[in-house]
């Protein structure tokens, strides 16, 4: 199993994947979008065994919605929204400074889904109802816009 903590930003998310010991096995940022996305999936990737899939992936995420979300759990891995004060009282728990920066909580989110999923809540796929009421909430939304 690999554990991801993936702290995300406006435009770039903050990753670190750690082993079932906890090792750190890589830290990178990488951008937004579908490049950032083919990144992850690169580095995620490297640690995979020739027999394991992206469902011995887990990442943890201080969001359960949005298309980077969604994409994520369209790969196959297992994802769990993290909720932030969660995230800061585990951060206090393996941090003594309980200093708050990008790298630190990716760590953070990564040793949650890694020791604690079990008290975390795994992030669904959009039913198909809810994708179509988003496509035409859009669409009602730009035409509004537009006029």
């Amino acid at each position: 199993m690999l554990f991801v903590g993936d702290d995300w930003a406006e435009d770039h998310h903050d990753l670190e994947v750690e082993d079932d010991q906890g090792r750190v096995l890589a830290r990178k940022r990488v951008g937004e979008g579908i490049a950032g996305m083919v990144k992850l999936h690169e580095l995620v990737a490297e640690f995979l065994g020739d027999d394991d899939g992206p469902g011995q992936v887990v990442i943890g995420i201080e969001t359960d919605r949005g298309p980077w979300v969604q994409a994520l759990i369209a790969a196959g891995y297992q994802v769990f929204a993290v909720n932030p004060k969660q995230a800061a009282r585990h951060r206090e728990v393996i941090s003594i400074s309980g200093a708050k920066d990008d790298k630190t909580d990716a760590h953070t989110l990564a040793d949650m889904v890694r020791t604690r999923r079990h008290q975390l809540r795994v992030t669904e796929p959009d039913s198909p109802l809810a994708a179509g009421v988003k496509v035409l909430a859009r669409a009602h939304q730009g035409l509004i816009q537009e006029r």
